[in-house]
């Protein structure tokens, strides 16, 4: 029965329609689409893809969400590094996971934002349309798969923003870390070399240099310092900012605070302790200075003038003004320099003041006695008494010696009495070993032999110092630098470095050692003449030449490692107290020296036999100073191609306004924008002009010294120059090439203006000597210069009818041998007679010195100008 039933209502009347028309009279046209005639708005192609796009978005969102649960995860599980190298690793590879993230949910996103706007798209663009079910449904799923996207995006920021935070909170914990071990090493090492300031010196030039290495090293510390006080900022201002490591962070600021201030503290400690060494160390030094002095005016008095009453009463007066100053110079109480100096005061400091206390105390019994002896010489006599002696007992130190020196020397300085006596009777002594001076010196020339032996004697006391010096420097410095076991302090750039770092400073110690040491001291008794033996070494003095030159290369090397290990050790070893750079500087300072030595000497024998060979010496060692100088200036010419070695001796250099002018054809041409000069730095070599151009530049030291760029040179033999330009007496010319080149110049001062000329005149005159010198040698000469002997001025004389012989050059200026190129002067109005009895020397307005390829070239065309014929180079000129 079930069957049957089934059957019946599964039966089903099927219509055949012949048209679409019939169609309409079963089903309403609004349940019909468009293709059946209908007004149903339906597309199964546009359905079948919106489903598809659907569930793909769907899978797309779950996928997003499940890959993000995982990273979240793999965040929260991870630990956080030790180091500032991992954390920033770790950070920058969640960085990048956490971009891959975003990138895939701003993909899912941007896929879920189409679907909803294709599904939109009706309504778009007829705002009546109304949505069939299923458009419905499609887009209710879009909007609520687009809804859970949004919330796990943002729930994943969320986790992130906080991940992220610790991350770099991490990262920063870390470098603060780092920065505190490197600090705190930094600050230990500051500490170490602070403890090695603890001498207090032996004489003030040595407290002043520990005051200045100190004050050096405090420049060093206080970066050190900054650097501690910036690193507890930053902790502070992590503390503040919330850093989860407060209870890390927080000791170490409280650490670094308090190592930073007990290294200031112990630093103003360490000045104090040697302010206090300097005031005492100077208090000493003027007590010696007044023993001294007190010495030499007892041994300034002339017995045989004491002898008289008026004579007596003046040597009187003397010791008691002298006295009066005690008050200002002696020291006063020894029990107040134990107490107020308790500090500074070491064993062989107390020993030395306890010394200098003796000294000062003998000479007051001295000049006691001489003031009561000289008393009595005052008071009316029946018979001549002689002035007491001082006791050669009481005298610790010679008055002739150089204050600032080694105190205790026994050695090398006799005792004052011996002083004493060399001085009241050093007429009988030279007597006995020269035999030619006279009889009697007089009180003068007494008080000048005085200052000459001190002098002398600074001579000698700082030369063997500085011997010592170079030697402690070879032995401590440059030896070790060869030493296997000291390799391994060195760095690598160092290494095979020595001669640059030390020049030639052994040749310099081998020179001073060996040869100028002991020839200075052959001169100990007779300083005025030791003039001879700098004059008779003045080409062995050149080798400074050299190291001055080597001294950038050298300073440049030292400043990259002067901090390194083995400077340290060595200079530990040594127990310096400078470094290494400033033992370097040694030879600069000690040839500079000679010449403040010179001219003491000079000045205090300015009527002796020597005086000659003082003034000599004296002038060689500046030449040696200006060749050094001008040799710093040569080595820093850049853009040169030759070789400056070729060009001949440097004999000046110097900085000039330098205008241009050219003359081509008929035209004279001056360089555009020439109304301002160009600046220009000028070599005069013997055979060559270098024009440069100076360039400072920027650094310290040497490498603070300025460069000059090569700009073109002129070859001296093509040179030709006017002494005197118009509109200017600090102007002068230099041309070439018949002027077809002339170089205006202009000197800062008519002085050097003066001698530049000088100078180029005697080259060019050289040159003219030179050419005559071959000429009269060659067997095919065609042309003679005369000799300076019959050089005169007459009647047929160029200087007297050059007017007209300078009018006819200026119309032929092509010539190169016409005479307005070699000499174009006219007779001085300041002097209309003196042209019949001048002799040689004529006088000129205006010369103009011609250059030897000038010469020659007008020589081979038989056109050479009167005016050389006539004219003298030895002659002197008067330019008005």
């Amino acid at each position: 029965g079930v069957v049957e039933v089934c059957e019946r209502l599964f039966v089903l009347q099927v219509i055949m329609l012949s048209s679409i028309t019939e169609l309409h009279s079963y089903i309403d046209r609004t349940q019909l689409t468009q293709e059946l005639g209908g007004t149903l708005e339906y597309c199964h192609e546009k359905w079948i893809s919106h489903r598809s796009a659907i569930e793909g978005f769907a899978l797309m969102v779950k996928k997003t969400a499940q890959t993000l649960q995982s990273f979240g995860t793999e965040l929260a599980e991870t630990e956080l590094p030790n180091d500032v190298q991992a954390t920033t690793n770790l950070l920058a590879v969640h960085l990048e996971k956490k971009d891959k993230m975003k990138e895939d949910l701003q993909i899912a996103l941007n896929q879920g934002n189409r679907l909803l706007e294709s599904i939109n798209e009706p309504i778009v663009k007829d705002p009546d349309y109304k949505m069939n079910q299923d458009e419905m449904e499609n887009l209710a799923t879009v909007q609520r798969l687009l809804s859970q996207l949004d919330e796990t995006e943002m729930a994943f920021d969320e986790f992130w923003e906080k991940h992220h935070t610790k991350l770099q909170q991490c990262l920063q914990l870390r470098h603060f870390e780092h920065s505190f071990r490197e600090v705190r090493a930094q600050l230990d090492l500051v500490s170490d070399r602070l403890a090695t300031f603890s001498d207090v010196g032996n004489s003030p030039i040595h407290v002043e240099h520990i005051v200045q290495d100190l004050c050096s090293y405090e420049e060093k510390a206080c970066e050190v310092l900054d650097r501690a006080k910036d690193l507890v900022c930053e902790g502070d201002q992590l503390i503040e900012d919330s850093h989860y490591a407060v209870d890390s962070i927080l000791p170490k600021c409280n650490e670094l605070r308090s190592v930073t201030e007990e290294l200031v503290e112990d630093m103003k400690a360490k000045k104090a302790l040697l302010h206090k060494s300097m005031e005492l160390h100077q208090s000493l030094e003027k007590a010696v200075k007044w023993y001294d002095e007190g010495i030499f005016l007892l041994a300034s008095q002339p017995v045989d003038k004491c002898q008289s009453q008026d004579g007596a009463e003046s040597a009187l007066h003397e010791l008691e003004r002298f006295m009066d100053t005690a008050a200002q110079h002696k020291l006063q109480d020894l029990g107040a320099i134990w107490r107020d100096y308790e500090t500074v005061l070491n064993q062989d400091f107390r020993d030395h003041v306890e010394r200098v206390f003796q000294k000062q105390e003998g000479m007051e019994e001295m000049f006691e006695k001489r003031r009561v002896s000289l008393k009595k010489l005052a008071a009316k006599q029946t018979r001549p008494v002689q002035p007491v002696a001082p006791r050669p007992e009481a005298f610790l130190k010679s008055p002739l010696s150089s204050p600032g020196y080694p105190r205790d020397s026994p050695k090398n300085s006799p005792t004052d009495s011996d002083a004493l006596h060399r001085i009241n009777f050093r007429k009988g002594d030279h007597h006995s070993s020269s035999g030619g001076r006279n009889d009697c010196l007089s009180e003068e020339e007494e008080n000048l032999a005085v200052l000459r032996r001190h002098v002398m004697n600074e001579l000698l006391d700082t030369e063997r110092a500085y011997v010592e010096e170079l030697l402690c420097v070879l032995e401590g410095y440059a030896a070790e630098m060869e030493n296997p076991l000291m390799n391994h302090l060195m760095p690598v750039g160092l290494q095979e470095k020595k001669f640059i770092l030390f020049g030639n400073m052994t040749e310099i110690y081998e020179f001073h050692k060996r040869i100028f040491l002991r020839e200075l001291e052959n001169y100990t008794d007779y300083p005025e003449l030791v003039g001879s033996c700098f004059l008779k070494r003045m080409k062995d003095l050149q080798i400074y030449e050299q190291y001055c030159q080597n001294k950038p290369r050298s300073e440049s090397l030292w400043r990259q490692y002067s901090d390194c290990a083995f400077f340290q050790e060595c200079q530990k070893k040594l127990e310096h107290k400078l470094g290494l750079d400033s033992y370097l500087l040694k030879p600069v300072q000690r040839i500079t020296k000679y010449q403040l030595l010179l001219k003491e000497l000079l000045k205090y024998s300015k009527n002796c036999d020597g005086a000659g060979d003082l003034q000599d010496a004296l002038a060689a060692i500046l030449g040696i100073l200006k060749s050094v100088n001008d040799s710093m200036h040569l080595i820093a010419i850049t853009g040169y191609e030759g070789n400056l070695n070729d060009l001949g001796k440097l004999l000046m250099q110097g900085s000039f306004s330098v205008w241009t002018e050219h003359k081509k054809g008929h035209s004279k041409v001056k360089d555009l924008a020439r109304f301002k000069p160009m600046q220009r730095h000028i070599f005069l070599h013997e055979k060559a002009l270098l024009f440069c151009k100076r360039r400072e530049e920027n650094g310290e030291g040497y490498e603070k010294a300025p460069s000059y760029s090569f700009k073109h040179s002129l070859n001296m033999t093509a040179v030709g120059i006017t002494e005197n330009a118009k509109g200017d007496n600090k102007k002068f010319e230099i041309w070439c090439n018949a002027r077809e080149e002339v170089y205006i110049v202009q000197a800062p001062t008519q002085e050097i203006k003066t001698a530049w000329v000088n100078e180029i005149r005697k080259v060019l005159t050289g040159q003219l000597k030179a050419c005559r010198a071959s000429q009269q040698k060659s067997s095919d000469q065609v042309f003679q210069f005369p000799s300076p002997t019959t050089a005169s001025v007459n009647s047929s004389s160029p200087f007297k009818n050059n007017q007209r012989g300078t009018k006819k050059g200026d119309e032929k200026r092509t010539e190169p041998a016409s005479p307005d190129a070699c000499l174009n002067s006219s007779p001085s109005p300041k002097h209309p007679d003196k042209g019949k009895d001048a002799g040689h020397h004529t006088a000129i307005s205006r010369v103009k010195w011609l250059s030897t390829s000038s010469l020659l070239q007008a020589k081979r065309r038989g056109k050479m100008p009167n005016c050389v014929d006539n004219l003298d180079f030895s002659s002197g000129f008067e330019n008005n």
